[in-house]
């Protein structure tokens, strides 16, 4: 198990040494100042709501202290960006030196990590997923070297939907000698399978959850990353000054205020899920539909290409997975309001081959 000095170590040099930018809003956190510093507009034109005209707090402090009563964390373990992608990316700038380091993925899995990795010069080593899903301790183990640095856990898993035991993710916690990325943006479907207990054992440990799902805020673009307080102020030194706006900060207010309306909805499409799944199993063109502890279906078909193509003729967009490892003839599907799936049953009782 690494300690929190060889978790730092991983750092790269540069990031080390970066003196991040400052502003005066980073110094002063006080209220009814007189604000001269930030070559603001001192009118405040467009909403008499939000005061739009002002920069945020660049370290979102009262939302945090809020995410942080809700899940059971202290303010200084949070970090939160412009959705959970800007955190994968930071962390692969912040571990990873480009051209020589490495992040590991286990496919078929988000896109954005390889994207990530690609935009920053680094390395993917992929490992395949065991036919069920998950993973292949001994494969990752043998497969990995000292240059690689980050390794994402996709849990519950997209497009699979299924979640990794915590027994496995602590595993790989113990032994990989880098940063682990427990990826949790489906987690309030599933929550007694988060990663979060495990925070305060593993300083490598970062786990990543997001507003844009069961939270309803996909355009507010909201994510989180919980970790070791150093590694939220070194993702703090290289994220950009005002990373979330006040339109995003006060929906995200709110939503907290509403919390039970929430886990109301969470638990509907819970239900919604499951009926989605018994239907769609009686289908002539659906092969089978995999478990999940998300809020979407992964579900095998006759001919993913074909079923793709009648559905969105018919005006339903679904994402076509068959070219995934793992996911031939696969279409993923989400959850939607109870008339949206009931459309399309319909169309899909009237596809024919």
């Amino acid at each position: 198990m690494m300690t929190l000095s060889e978790t730092l170590e991983l750092v790269r040099p540069n990031i080390m040494r970066l003196k991040p930018y400052s502003s005066a809003r980073n110094e002063f956190t006080g209220g009814n100042a007189i604000l001269l510093d930030a070559n603001e507009n001192p009118y405040n034109l467009w909403n008499d709501d939000l005061t739009v005209n002002r920069y945020p707090d660049p370290l979102q402090r009262e939302a945090k202290l809020k995410i942080a009563k809700i899940k059971g964390i202290s303010p200084e373990q949070i970090f939160l960006g412009n959705g959970s992608d800007e955190a994968v990316d930071l962390l692969i700038r912040c571990f990873c030196e480009p051209l020589t380091d490495s992040i590991a993925i286990f496919s078929p899995t988000y896109g954005i990590y390889s994207v990530c990795a690609d935009v920053n010069n680094v390395q993917v080593k992929e490992f395949i997923l065991n036919n069920d899903f998950s993973i292949n301790l001994q494969q990752f183990f043998n497969g990995i070297s000292p240059s690689t640095k980050v390794v994402f856990i996709c849990s519950p898993n997209n497009p699979t939907g299924n979640a990794q035991p915590i027994g496995t993710i602590e595993q790989i916690l113990s032994k990989f000698r880098g940063i682990v990325v427990v990826d949790e943006a489906y987690i309030d479907f599933c929550p007694e399978k988060t990663s979060l207990s495990l925070l305060n054992r593993y300083p490598n440990l970062v786990v990543l959850q997001t507003f844009s799902k069961a939270w309803a805020m996909a355009g507010a673009r909201i994510g989180i990353a919980f970790a070791n307080p150093k590694i939220i102020a070194t993702l703090n030194k290289v994220k950009f000054p005002y990373n979330i706006g006040v339109p995003s900060l006060s929906v995200l207010s709110r939503a907290i205020e509403q919390y039970s309306n929430t886990k109301s909805l969470i638990s509907q499409i819970v239900s919604e899920r499951e009926l989605l799944r018994l239907r769609l199993q009686q289908l002539s063109c659906v092969k089978m539909v995999y478990p999940s502890d998300s809020n979407f279906l992964l579900v095998k078909t006759t001919d993913a290409n074909s079923v793709y193509n009648y559905l969105l003729n018919n005006g339903i967009v679904v994402r076509n997975r068959t070219h995934e490892p793992l996911c031939n003839n696969c279409l993923r599907i989400t959850v939607g309001k109870p008339y949206e799936n009931s459309k399309l049953i319909q169309i899909l009782n009237t596809y024919r081959p």
